[in-house]
Formats: structure tokens, C-alpha cells, sequence
């Protein structure tokens, strides 16, 4: 059986990864004043300059019912199966939607990922590695659904005013954030984005503090692989970043940009280290 991987445009993953990986992707749309982009269109840093020239934050759209139709469509030419792996439902209607069209046809299977960003794409590299050493469809599924609970995915950032307007962060937190200049750690829990440690002083150091804090609080990580992705940050932060999960004797290390959907719901200045925190154990 051919099975094929697809995700939406929130995975973060680079070209040459989507490539490798044979990722079928499935763009989310972003809003920028009166015009309208598919995530991958437009680049982050356009993104950032749109913001900062006209300080109207982005807006982002799911990908809707037509659009998974056609591409799941599309995919079902040439492979026997499907396993879609959507954003969290929690942060998006975009797993509501994959799973209403993938009830209506033959073998398209559709994970929640319960996280975001370059978190569903450490279950992608899972699923890549099960269907090339031949393993079926449905334990393929079975399988990377028990390490979905596991997907450490958090980050730092140092401006809180976009998750604020998007509606993903509490007036008390932000105002409260602006007012101390907190650098805050954002943790995916359950599905949702909650606020951890707290954090001061320029970027660099609180990007070290929260590797520090990240790996020596989720300390059963699955060695072999780690994602580093941020919006925008100097090499002196992604050095300090990439020294922490080097100690951490992490195998391959993957430096990721963060795309439209998650660079509008994030701003500049934010980067995480993404892992599976079971120890390897599956």
C-alpha cells in the first residue's frame, strides 16, 4: 500500500524538508489589511514589515472543507492511503474540517496533533520513518497517535501583543507581561497555548534560560531528533539555542523558520526547541 503524508502549512517545515519527507501540503490563508495570501505565499519577514509600517496585526483563515476536498483528492491519484496530520483542535477549526471530508472517503486518516508548528512535525518524521520500514496504514496511525501526548512544544518570546489581539492570551497576562518587561515561555498543553516561566533582559539570555529550563523540566526527550524554529532571531540567540540542545546530546538538530500562520500569531522575536519528551520508548 502507498501511503502518503499530508499537513497543513503550519508544520514549519523547510523546502527541502517537505521534500525529503514527502509532505503534502495544504495551505492555511493569512490576511494582511484587505489582501489575502496562502501561508507560503508570502514570507515572514513580509509579514513582520506589513505590522510594523501599518500596525495592523495579521489575520489567518483555516483551511476549509473545498480545500481539504481537493486536496485529499488530488493525493488519492496516486496513493492508496492518507494520514493527514491537522493543528491542533484546540487553536483551529482545521481538524473539524480535515476530518468531515476524510469521513466521506476511503482510508484518509486524521491525527490531531494537540500541538502546533514543528511539534506536528516531529510526528511526521515518526510517520516517515514507520512507512519506509513498510508498516500499514492503520499502525502507522496507532502509533503516532500514543506519541501525541507526548510532543513537547513550547517557545519564548519577547512581545505578547500579537497572541494578545489573536485572542490567544488574557489582558491581565499581557498587560501585566508589558508593564515588568516579561519575556514569557508560551507551553502547548493539552492542546492549548498556556503561559509558563517568566523570564527578563535581552533576548539572548532569556533564549538560553528557557533551553536550560525546557529540557531540564521535560527531561525524558526522545534523542533523536529536536526542532529549533523562531520567527526572527540574531545568530548570537540561535547559537545560544543550538549549544543547549547539543549538550542535551540531541542527534539531529533542525533549525526551522517559522511561516505566515505561526509568525501571525506570534510576532518577531520568538523561537522554541520542539521534541518528543517519551524517552524514545514507542
Amino acid at each position: 500500500m502507498k501511503i502518503a503524508i499530508s499537513a497543513e502549512s503550519t508544520v514549519d517545515l523547510t523546502k527541502e524538508l517537505i521534500e525529503t519527507l514527502d509532505v503534502k501540503i495544504v495551505p492555511f490563508s493569512v490576511l494582511l489589511g484587505d489582501d489575502n495570501y496562502l501561508d507560503g505565499e508570502i514570507t515572514t519577514d513580509q509579514i513582520i514589515d506589513f505590522v510594523n509600517k501599518n500596525n495592523i496585526l495579521p489575520k489567518t483563515a483555516a483551511v476549509n472543507e473545498y480545500q481539504y476536498e481537493e486536496h485529499f483528492g488530488k493525493i488519492l491519484k496516486d496513493y492508496d492511503a492518507i494520514i493527514h496530520f491537522s493543528l491542533s483542535s484546540e487553536i483551529s477549526s482545521a481538524y473539524k474540517n480535515a476530518v468531515t471530508v476524510a469521513e466521506k472517503l476511503n482510508n484518509v486518516f486524521v491525527i490531531d496533533s494537540r500541538s502546533l508548528s514543528t511539534g506536528i512535525s516531529l510526528l511526521i518524521l515518526y510517520a516517515r520513518k514507520l512507512i519506509d520500514s513498510g508498516e500499514d496504514v492503520k499502525t502507522v496511525f496507532e502509533k503516532c497517535q500514543k506519541r501525541v501526548p507526548f510532543v513537547q512544544a513550547s517557545f519564548a518570546l519577547k512581545r505578547l501583543d500579537y497572541l494578545y489581539k489573536g485572542g490567544r492570551c488574557n489582558a491581565l497576562v499581557y498587560f501585566g507581561a508589558n508593564l515588568l518587561k516579561i519575556r514569557p515561555q508560551i507551553i502547548v498543553k493539552d492542546g492549548k497555548m498556556i503561559s509558563g516561566k517568566k523570564y527578563r533582559g535581552n533576548f539572548d539570555r532569556v533564549v538560553q534560560s528557557y533551553c536550560k529550563d525546557t529540557l531540564e523540566e521535560f527531561n525524558n526527550p526522545d534523542l533523536e531528533n529536536v526542532f529549533i524554529t523562531y520567527t526572527t532571531a540574531d545568530e548570537k540567540t540561535l547559537d545560544a539555542a543550538m549549544t543547549e540542545v547539543k549538550n542535551a546530546g540531541f542527534k539531529n538538530v533542525y533549525v526551522t523558520r517559522a511561516g505566515g500562520t505561526i509568525t501571525s500569531h506570534c510576532g518577531e522575536n520568538c523561537l522554541g526547541i520542539l521534541y518528543i519528551n517519551d524517552g524514545g520508548k514507542v
